[in-house]
């Protein structure tokens, strides 16, 4: 075994790591609680923060 591990040893810190990661994922999953839900109706241009409006000013203004 590496670093000259039994097999005990290495399976019982292998699942404790396994252990401690999917319980991190899951406190960060609800702490930041994301929105999972899909709207109806898709949001017009404009209306989602998350477009770069400099970027859309500049292509308009780049094209008279």
């Amino acid at each position: 075994m590496p670093a000259g591990l039994s097999w005990g040893r290495y399976l019982t810190m292998l699942s404790a790591a396994l252990l401690t990661m999917l319980a991190g994922a899951q406190v960060v999953h609800q702490y930041y609680r994301p929105d999972l839900s899909i709207p109806e109706i898709p949001p017009k241009p404009g209306e989602l923060r998350t477009e770069l409006l400099g970027l859309k000013e500049r292509s308009q203004k780049a094209q008279p």
